[in-house]
């Protein structure tokens, strides 16, 4: 344990005060928890960080320019854990949360209108993750549900935001406004999890302990370690209700007035997956910023553990632009 008296810093034996010389961060001076060597990524310190609206859980790693990497559902920050080492052995600090709700975050309630997982709630804890580690701009890559996440990131704080990818999705205020059979078909979740609690939220819990108990993997274990917890099945199903209700109000209002995304943004979705045979995803994504390109990949819809050499590969192309 580290302690900076001077700064009238006070830590518990879990805190440390980690510098820019040790790190890479431009946060000398800046406490948070932290923790060597956290499971799955070896080398990279483990952060809790407290936003004002949660209190977040990830990691952090390497040095030079910042990249946030953010999951999707049902999955926490663990989902990156092949690519994140690549983008860090390229030279770049890779912060790597877990959104508020999911893994080892703090749960807020969801209150009435669901505003808590709004993904405007939850891109703010990014921004403000990223300033206590000490970037005031940064490129962001969300895959499934933290593509959402990134997509209002970028609206909402467009000076922060440099560069973004999104993966294996087309926005929701697209496909709440194109439904298709094909679709719901496909993503018979997107509509079990509206329904009111707790129907849903008991009905994952009871799927999700029996699949704990066939679980094999630590990877597998670790995700359903997760998502046999209550509070993180019900902030799940909190996410998709905001999407279909104050995310949904937000969407129409910017997309009626004409706001896109105006930063380099790359579109890489799945081979193996239901958006490409589904959808136009390349033209529809070009209705929603000004420099979008991208292209398929030959995984399924976790792209970042199927092909995680091609991901960073994209993503370190990305940057360069």
């Amino acid at each position: 344990m580290d302690t900076n008296k001077s700064q009238g810093v006070e830590m518990d034996r879990r805190e440390v005060l980690i510098g820019a010389a040790a790190t890479g961060l431009a946060a000398a001076g800046r406490a948070f928890a932290a923790e060597a060597d956290p499971p799955f990524f070896p080398g990279f310190k483990a952060f809790r960080i407290k936003t004002s609206g949660a209190e977040i859980n990830g990691v952090v790693g390497g040095s030079g320019p910042p990249v946030l990497l953010l999951h999707g559902a049902p999955q926490s920050h663990i989902s990156w854990r092949m690519v994140a080492p690549k983008l860090v052995a390229a030279g770049h600090t890779v912060v790597v949360p877990d959104l508020r709700g999911y893994g080892d975050s703090s749960k807020p309630d969801g209150g009435a209108d669901h505003a808590p997982y709004s993904k405007r709630a939850m891109a703010l804890d990014q921004i403000e993750v990223m300033k206590a580690l000490g970037f005031a701009r940064f490129p962001v890559i969300g895959q499934d549900r933290g593509g959402r996440v990134a997509y209002r990131l970028i609206l909402d704080h467009p000076a922060v935001v440099s560069h973004a990818a999104v993966l294996d999705i087309v926005p929701a205020h697209y496909l709440y406004n194109h439904f298709k059979i094909g679709f719901v078909q496909a993503y018979p979740h997107w509509f079990s999890y509206l329904r009111t609690a707790p129907a849903p939220e008991n009905e994952l819990m009871a799927a999700n302990t029996a699949a704990l108990a066939r679980a094999t993997t630590d990877v597998q274990k670790d995700y359903l370690r997760c998502m046999t917890q209550m509070g993180t099945i019900h902030a799940m199903c909190e996410d998709y209700r905001a999407s279909a209700s104050i995310d949904l109000d937000w969407d129409t209002q910017d997309f009626a007035a004409g706001k896109k995304a105006t930063i380099p943004l790359r579109v890489l979705w799945a081979e193996k997956g239901a958006m490409g045979p589904l959808f136009d995803v390349l033209a529809i994504w070009r209705g929603y910023g000004t420099k979008v390109s991208g292209r398929s990949l030959p995984g399924g819809h976790n792209l970042q553990e199927d092909v995680p050499d091609m991901v960073a590969d994209e993503v370190l192309a990305l940057l360069k632009t």
